[in-house]
Parts: C-alpha cells; sequence; structure tokens
C-alpha cells in the first residue's frame, strides 16, 4: 500500500481536522511539509483550541509527528476552518524609508517611526530638501 503524501502546510491542517491518517500511512516526504509554528498559529485561529495550542507548544517544534499525533486525538474530526489573521499595517514604500534614512542616517526601522512621526507633510519637506522634484515626492507619498 502506498503511502499517503501530504504537499502543504494548509493540507496538514486537513489531515489534523478531517482525514487523520495514522502516521504510520503518511510518507516521510510529507513531514517536510511540515511546519509546526503555522500548525500552531492556524489551530490556535479557533478560541476553542487555544488551551490545547498552549499545552502543544510546550512540545519541542522538531518532534513532528508527536505534536501531529497530539491535534489527531484532541480535535474533532470534522471539516473546520482555521482563519488565518494578516495585518492590517499598510506597508510604506521601500524608496521613500531609504529617503527618509538617508536624511537621517539611521537604519530602515528608524526611518519607518520617522514617517509616521513626520507625517505627510514633514516627509515632504525632508524629500524636497533632498532635492527631488514634486512629481517624484507625489510618487513617493502615495
Amino acid at each position: 500500500m502506498s503511502k499517503k503524501h501530504i504537499p502543504t502546510v494548509w493540507k496538514w491542517i486537513d489531515e489534523i481536522a478531517y482525514f487523520k491518517t495514522p502516521i504510520e500511512d503518511i510518507s516521510e516526504e510529507s513531514w517536510d511539509n511540515w511546519n509546526s509554528y503555522t500548525v500552531n498559529r492556524s489551530i490556535s485561529m479557533n478560541q476553542n483550541f487555544i488551551e490545547l495550542v498552549n499545552f502543544v507548544q510546550t512540545v519541542p517544534y522538531d518532534q513532528k509527528k508527536q505534536i501531529y499525533s497530539i491535534y489527531k486525538e484532541m480535535i474533532p474530526k470534522r471539516k473546520m476552518f482555521f482563519k488565518w489573521t494578516k495585518s492590517t499595517t499598510k506597508k510604506k514604500p521601500t524608496t521613500l524609508v531609504e529617503y527618509v534614512a538617508k536624511y537621517f542616517e539611521c537604519g530602515l526601522g528608524e526611518a519607518e517611526e520617522y514617517i509616521d512621526i513626520l507625517r505627510e507633510h514633514g516627509v515632504q519637506r525632508i524629500l524636497h530638501d533632498m532635492g527631488l522634484d514634486d512629481k517624484e515626492i507625489k510618487k513617493l507619498s502615495k
């Protein structure tokens, strides 16, 4: 009998919640697609399993089969959707951050903080002082 191949970490979530394939029936290559952090984070998005995830996180991440077994046994067998929460923070344009970092002679992380503090008007003044024309400044300020 051939062993089951699980190609992605998202398919691992389906295995845990619905298919519940025994460990010995899963191919060794499938374990390379396992990611303990992603599995824990996905399952923790369901409030009913937060305490279970807290317990499972005490198991070392490299103990993939043990983590799978715990989840497989503890999560009821049914189709489930584990919502993945995404960041709502809007990312600043890389070139804008680089200009501000160059102006203040600081790192990129610190430059992002300066952009937040200076707001749009202050950043535009800095870009103007650096010799950028109005068209480039408008493009970077979007």
